[in-house]
């Protein structure tokens, strides 16, 4: 009976011993959580300051051709007689393009940032398609945002942009379906 009761004892202390490691570990993580936001908070604040428009002295805006590469995006991937085939789009995108456009289909629908627009100028922005080829490329290859100007032609913080803002779609569309 007494090694029973020793048994037993020894079970709670160990219990006892995980709960507390346990607690330290979301201590720990809330922390690192907090230190995030705060990190992320700052680099915003940071980040508002740079947007001032046009200034002297400050460099012209660089003429992608944006325009005719979204059109040879859409020649090379997206219409019934693309270039590439879908074995092709599958093997690049490496997802299948069905679910490439659902994806940009329920993008689209969730945040207004993914849908092509005029800006100030009049002149028509880019196609959701570019945007969110850029994203794929970075996630998939692991690509910076240089090199994705080169296949759809966006600037280094249209890049950043659209890639925080897809990560932020996905998270608010597919967690609750795809969360273990």
């Amino acid at each position: 009976m007494e090694d029973f009761r020793r048994s037993l004892e020894r079970q709670e202390r160990e219990r006892n011993e995980r709960n507390c490691r346990a607690d330290e570990i979301n201590e720990l993580q809330r922390q690192v959580d907090e230190q995030v936001v705060i990190a992320v908070a700052l680099q915003d604040e940071e980040n508002q300051g740079r947007r001032h428009g046009s200034q002297v002295g400050r460099r012209k805006n660089v003429d992608r051709h944006r325009h005719s590469r979204g059109k040879n995006l859409l020649e090379d991937y997206f219409i019934p007689t693309s270039l590439y085939s879908n074995v092709d789009f599958r093997r690049r995108f490496r997802v299948q393009p069905h679910v490439f456009n659902k994806i940009m289909h329920d993008i689209c629908n969730h945040d207004a940032y993914s849908v092509q627009k005029c800006d100030a100028t009049g002149v028509l922005g880019l196609l959701p398609k570019q945007k969110l080829t850029a994203v794929i490329r970075m996630l998939a290859y692991g690509a910076s945002a240089d090199q994705v100007d080169e296949v759809a032609r966006m600037g280094k913080s249209t890049t950043l942009e659209a890639l925080v803002r897809f990560c932020d779609a996905v998270e608010t569309l597919y967690t609750r379906d795809y969360h273990p």
